[in-house]
Parts: C-alpha cells; structure tokens; sequence
C-alpha cells in the first residue's frame, strides 16, 4: 500500500504545494480586528478543503469568536475514533520590512515554503487533510473514523474552545487525539513529543503621580519614578544564576529521573549549534542544568515587554508603567497557584510611591505529559522511522499547545504530537517557513500511521 501511496502523492506533488499557497495567501490574523473578515474567508476555505477530502458533516461552528471548522468520516463500525486538531489562524506579519518575500504571497526558495501559517499551522493541517483524502481516494475507505477540530483562535489563547468542546462531547468523542503542531528535533531528525509547558500570562501595571511630570522644576528627585519602581520589581524575581526568585516558584517542580536527563543529554544537539543559529553572544539560564533541560523540563519567567514615559528626548517623569510577564510551567506546576505566588511577591517588593495592579490575562494553561508506552504514541516513532529512514527521537518541548491538557482531561484519551514544523522555522517570526522535506514525508508519515493505527488500539 505504501508504494501506492508514494506515487499518488509524487504525482500531486506540483497540485498539492499550489493547494497550500492558495490556504497561506488567506492573511488569518486572528490578534487583529483589521483581518476579520479574512478571517471567515479562511474558515470557509478549511471547510472546503475537508469537503474536497471526503469529509462529511461539514460544519463552521460560532464559538463566540471566529468558527471552529468541524468534519468527520464515521464508516468503520468496531474501529478506533480519532479527532485531529489544528488552527487556521497565523501570527501578525509584522515587521513587515523583515520579509524576505511578502508573508502572505508564498514563496520557495531553498527547498523551502516561505510564507505566514506555512509551519504554524497551515502547512501541518494541511498533510492531515490531503492524507485522508488521498487514502479515500486510493481505497474507498479509512481503517478508522475520524474527526477533524479546526479553530481560528489558537494564536489568541483559544477562548471559545474549551466552552465548544465542553458542549460538544458527543460530537467530538474519540479514542485518540493527533495534533501536529510541533516541531521536529532538526531536519532529517524526526521525534515524537511527548510532553509540553503550561502557560501563566502576566500584567503588571504600576501608577505614580496622576499625569506625566517634567524630570526638572520641583518634581525631579521628589516623587518615584513608575519606570524605576517598575525595574525594581522585575529584577528582584530572578536572580544573577538565572533562578527565579518567587517564594515557593518550584515547590511543585518535580525532579527529573536520571533516566530521562541521560536521553536528552544523548540527542544531536550542540550549544554552539543554537548560539550560531540564533546569532547571539552566548546562551544563558538557570544554572545547574543543561539547555535543553532549561528549554523543555524546567519552568521560567520572562519579561516579553515593558512600556511606558516619553518617546525621543522627553525629559519626563512618566505617571505610569507597564510590563508583560509570562511563565512556563512543568508538571505539577499549577497557574493559579504560582499566579498567586507572582502577586505576592510583587506585592512584598513594591516600592514607596506607587499602586502595582497585577492581572492574570486568563486561568492559564497547565502543562501535559503524554503515557509514551502507549501503543498508538509508539506507532508514530515507527512511522517516522520508516519514512525517514533515521532513528526517531522523544523530546520535549518548551512551549505550549493549550488544547492537549484539555483534550486528555476531558476525554480521557491520549494524545499524539506527530510535528513537522522545524526548530528554525520561524513560526512566530518573519521568513516562517516550512520544509518541503517534511512536506513530501510529511504525507507519506502520517499515511503509514494510519494505515496501521487499528492493529494497535
């Protein structure tokens, strides 16, 4: 069947990439109202797509928001369900004079798709969709239901997509999840994820004096400076090792097994590899532990953004300041708990002279990890292994996909990370690409998965 399989998909290999720069050319911005209405267009292409794979029950579902695009093929009693999650919707462009080519008119150029959405999440949805129709089109059939959940909000926290699910159950019930969302660990280094970050997102507004101030006249050196208040605040939560300074930020952080710290110790992954990569001086961290354990399986807090005061020349004492925290979380960190911890300390370290509000942009998201013992989790490392003819690695990763806690939770089920995105590839800046490496095994991957994914549930 495999053989079959790779001569379709060579041979619709010009259509299928045409295909996926029609899907990359829709600007979905979910984070501005600017894009709305492209928005919806791009919901009514997912729909069509899923039409022209097979699919049944076609439906764009309002969450509140932008549509949750839903489709299933129910025609094998007695055999596995799975639900397959993905989002249309992409990252601002901006800065737009970054591009090499316009984000949103893809281009290839090295063996590569350049283009917004091209890695996240566009070009990775679209295997799964083109692999299902590729089997119904070579068989008739599929040796399993499934059920495809695709949302147009991931890139703004996903807030319509717990209450959906949650009404949904019915609907969307199966026996497996399989995102692919993530990246691999380089090219030609497949790897099965089996464990993901949680996420606590952080505002800290601090006001002085009612308006602005000129620095001279009676006001300079007579009143704290919300700026100066403000980077007291976000010094004092970490400290010159790299270790957070919030009281009782690891209580919960569970010690790593040796076993594992062995592993990762063992991957094809060099320092000088990412300092390269990344053009930078030199990396830092936490100390005591390796870049890749300070990336995957230890918890942070970073400062995304801070603003406030005058722009050029002003010589102003600015009446507010403002700063963006977030934290990454590991098992069995929760962000409520560590949200309350933040708000405590900031609270204990405040500086005379002025008001800290802190908010929470949300509940937060706890992180996963997967049972990798599981037989459809370990079917993936082999799918990949005989596409890409290398060994499969298991990683973590440092970010976080939301839904995967809130699919295992709430159907009890497991979940499968099968990415094909790459470490490099840009997905939340300028020059996003995504490999036509990956593109062509992509689909051959995912359709040996299938194949075989009865025999092991």
């Amino acid at each position: 069947m495999m053989e079959q399989v790779n001569l379709y998909f060579s041979g619709k290999r010009a259509k299928l990439l045409e295909e996926l720069k029609d899907f990359i050319r829709i600007p979905s911005v979910s984070t501005s109202p600017d894009f709305r209405k492209e928005m919806f267009r791009c919901a009514q292409h997912v729909a069509g797509l899923l039409h022209q794979a097979g699919l049944e029950h076609v439906k764009e579902f309002s969450a509140g928001g932008y549509p949750i695009v839903y489709g299933d093929w129910l025609y094998a009693p007695g055999c596995p369900t799975v639900l397959v999650y993905g989002h249309y919707d992409v990252q601002p462009a901006e800065p737009l004079e970054l591009w090499q080519s316009p984000p949103f008119q893809p281009e290839i150029r090295d063996e590569k798709l350049f283009g917004r959405g091209a890695s996240d999440n566009k070009g990775q949805i679209f295997l799964h969709i083109k692999t299902i129709e590729a089997l119904l089109e070579l068989t008739g059939r599929l040796p399993f239901n499934i059920k495809f959940c695709i949302e147009g909000e991931e890139e703004i926290g996903s807030p319509g997509l717990s209450p959906f699910l949650q009404a949904n159950q019915d609907l969307l019930q199966a026996d497996l999840a399989v995102i692919s969302d993530t990246a691999m660990l380089g090219e030609n280094q497949p790897a099965v994820c089996y464990a993901l970050r949680g996420l606590l997102g952080v505002q800290i507004d601090v006001r002085g004096p009612a308006t602005d101030l000129p620095s001279g006249s009676i006001y300079g050196g007579a009143v704290q400076n919300p700026i100066h208040a403000l980077v007291h605040l976000l010094s004092s939560m970490r400290n010159d090792n790299g270790r957070i300074a919030v009281k009782g930020f690891y209580d919960e952080v569970l010690p790593v097994p040796e076993q594992e710290r062995k592993a990762l110790a063992g991957l094809p992954f060099r320092d000088s590899d990412l300092v390269k990569r990344l053009n930078a001086p030199e990396l830092f961290g936490e100390e005591g532990y390796t870049t890749l354990e300070r990336a995957w399986i230890r918890p942070t807090l970073e400062i995304n953004g801070i603003h406030g005061g005058g722009e050029g020349g002003q010589t102003i004492i600015p009446s507010t300041a403002h700063a963006h925290v977030t934290c990454r979380l590991v098992p069995d960190q929760n962000p409520q708990v560590i949200f309350n911890r933040l708000a405590k300390h900031i609270q204990e370290h405040t500086p005379p002279g002025v008001e800290v509000t802190v908010t929470a942009e949300d509940p937060g998201h706890k992180p996963y990890m997967t049972p990798i013992n599981h037989p459809a989790i370990r079917l993936a490392a082999e799918a990949y292994e005989n596409v890409y003819g290398v060994p499969c690695h298991w990683i973590r990763a440092g970010g976080s996909i939301p839904v995967v806690e809130t699919l295992a939770d709430l159907f009890d089920i497991p979940v499968v990370l099968m990415g094909f995105g790459l470490p490099d590839g840009n997905v939340h800046g300028p020059n996003e690409y995504f490999s036509l490496q990956n593109f062509d095994k992509g689909f051959r991957t995912l359709c040996f998965y299938w194949l075989r994914l009865k025999d092991c549930l």
